[in-house]
């Protein structure tokens, strides 16, 4: 007996197959990455074609036959819910677009849980406004990125077991993935609260944050580091 599914779907990947299909490596909240051929969708007439777009959260049909031996299923139908067109406007942000794709196809393939689904949309729902810094959107999806890879900073304790605390200055150990107290240390407060904020907190929640220039960028240092070495 057939099986139908029907699921919002990001699409990571599209490649070309035959005279008129296409392949595409999906993202969903509750099957995690899926394979699924799109047959016809490059024929001018299509119906499939306007709902398979990147950058785009879909709804699509899907089935797969009980004589299928290639695990791929079929698209159906499909249908755009939100189409992030604001990412296309801006090439800095189109550029971080498609490495949010390339991670989340990349991570998929061993990582199977909602919060992947709703990381990855997260960030292309920040980065669809244009007045949220692409910076910001980099910080907070890498510190969730790490954070599911099981590289999660410690923002709790330093690197000898003592409390974070404030009108304390602090380093980073790279190798210990922590920070240290210095007197002559860079990192204060404020980024310690900036990272605590981004690594938790949801996308909507990161978009309408005000973060002066030179602490947005010591949280990006630090983020990417943490995505980096896991």
């Amino acid at each position: 007996m057939p099986i139908n599914l029907k699921t919002p779907a990001l699409v990571l990947r599209r490649v070309n197959f035959g005279e008129a299909d296409r392949v595409l490596t999906l993202l969903t909240p509750d099957n995690g990455q899926v394979a699924a051929i799109a047959h016809g969708v490059r024929r001018t007439k299509s119906k499939l074609a306007g709902g398979i777009e990147l950058f785009a959260l879909c709804e699509l049909c899907l089935v797969k036959g009980d004589n299928n031996t290639s695990g791929m299923w079929t698209v159906t139908s499909s249908s755009i819910k939100t189409f992030y067109q604001s990412i296309l406007s801006d090439y800095n942000r189109l550029q971080f677009g498609y490495e949010v794709l390339k991670r989340a196809n990349d991570l998929s393939s061993f990582i199977e849980t909602p919060e992947l689904f709703v990381d990855i949309d997260g960030a292309l729902q920040m980065l669809n406004i244009p007045s949220v810094d692409v910076r910001l959107t980099k910080a907070w999806l890498y510190l969730h990125l790490a954070r599911l890879r099981g590289g999660e900073l410690n923002l709790s304790y330093d690197d000898e077991g003592n409390r974070l605390v404030p009108d304390t200055k602090y380093n980073f150990s790279v190798a210990n993935r922590a920070l240290h107290q210095s007197e002559q240390g860079k990192y204060d407060a404020n980024i310690i609260k900036l990272l605590r904020v981004l690594s938790r907190g949801e996308a909507s929640l990161a978009a309408r944050l005000k973060v002066d220039d030179d602490v947005l960028a010591d949280a990006l240092y630090l983020a990417t580091v943490a995505i980096e070495s896991c």
